[in-house]
């Protein structure tokens, strides 16, 4: 962890300590932060405190952050479609709502879970909790992932999406009618200064975050996009169409007042990774795959296009 060690002297300032960490670049989130003060993990002057006190010229602060604990892994025979399988890769259509890896509230049930089952010996490729991921889809975004089945397999795939030679295309209705056909959103993004669930242009440590973006087709209320994700930063395409005023529908973290007030009832996130295209690892050729939107996707362009008749 890149973080002064502690004790940490205070200079001045009169900032709840949560939000006071986070502005010298302690890498949690407030609850988390919030969490380690009641665990008395985070004390001042030598004695524990309350997550509401406020630091003040002087103060001592003395913390502990505790390593994360290792997950045991156990294969879970989880459905998953399969979209292209060879001995170093597996391409699979991730189905809205599963998670790709285990992370805090979602300790079972993920695609890496689904991966042990289905591949027998890859329990070490990419980490141990992480096995196989060369890239990630958001828990609500459907559609087209490749999985390494090998250490060589996941290093030349991760080299591809480091260069940005893969070729990815998302399907996104957005909130409201964009009044070009075409356009692009160049704006660096990070890990938001306050909120550390979140990324934002807010950000202490700005990344080159390049989208361009195609209109398929306009409703009164919606627009049908066609996205190509120059940069893969987390989030990317969420937060652009945001800073746009077009937030992608059902967007509950970024779609804000826009997302919010949309007339019809959405369940999740309208974003489907529909093509995925990639150098073979070992062969060499090109390999490009695409799947169909899911149903409820589908239903809701259905609707869409019922209101303008």
């Amino acid at each position: 962890m890149s973080y002064p060690p502690s004790p940490l002297s205070v200079s001045s300032c009169h900032d709840r300590i949560d939000l006071y960490l986070i502005k010298r670049g302690l890498p949690l989130s407030r609850s988390r932060i919030q969490k380690l003060i009641e665990e008395e993990q985070i004390q001042v002057n030598g004695r524990p405190i309350k997550p509401s006190y406020r630091v003040r010229k002087g103060d001592q602060i003395d913390f502990s952050i505790p390593g994360p604990k290792p997950l045991e892994l156990v294969p879970e025979d989880i459905p998953l479609e399969v979209l292209f399988e060879d001995e170093q890769l597996l391409v699979i259509n991730k189905a809205a709502g599963m998670v790709v890896h285990p992370a805090p509230g979602h300790r079972s049930g993920t695609l890496v879970h689904a991966l042990l089952y289905h591949c027998k010996n890859m329990s070490g490729i990419g980490g141990r909790e992480r096995p196989g991921i060369v890239h990630r889809l958001d828990k609500e975004t459907s559609g087209v992932m490749v999985v390494a089945k090998t250490d060589l397999a996941h290093q030349l795939l991760s080299k591809q999406f480091k260069q940005h030679s893969i070729e990815r295309t998302y399907l996104a209705v957005v909130c409201g009618v964009f009044p070009k056909k075409l356009g692009q959103v160049v704006l660096p993004i990070g890990r938001d200064r306050v909120d550390r669930k979140k990324i934002s242009a807010r950000t202490t440590k700005p990344r080159e975050a390049t989208t361009h973006f195609v209109v398929k087709e306009k409703f009164r209320m919606a627009t049908l996009l066609l996205v190509y994700p120059q940069t893969g930063r987390t989030h990317q395409i969420r937060v652009h169409m945001a800073h746009l005023g077009h937030p992608i529908v059902g967007d509950k973290s970024y779609g804000g007042k826009a997302a919010r007030s949309f007339e019809m009832e959405i369940g999740r996130q309208m974003l489907h990774a529909e093509t995925l295209g990639f150098t073979h690892p070992t062969r060499g050729d090109r390999m490009v795959f695409s799947s169909l939107p899911p149903a409820d996707m589908l239903d809701l362009l259905d609707r869409l296009r019922l209101r303008e008749t």
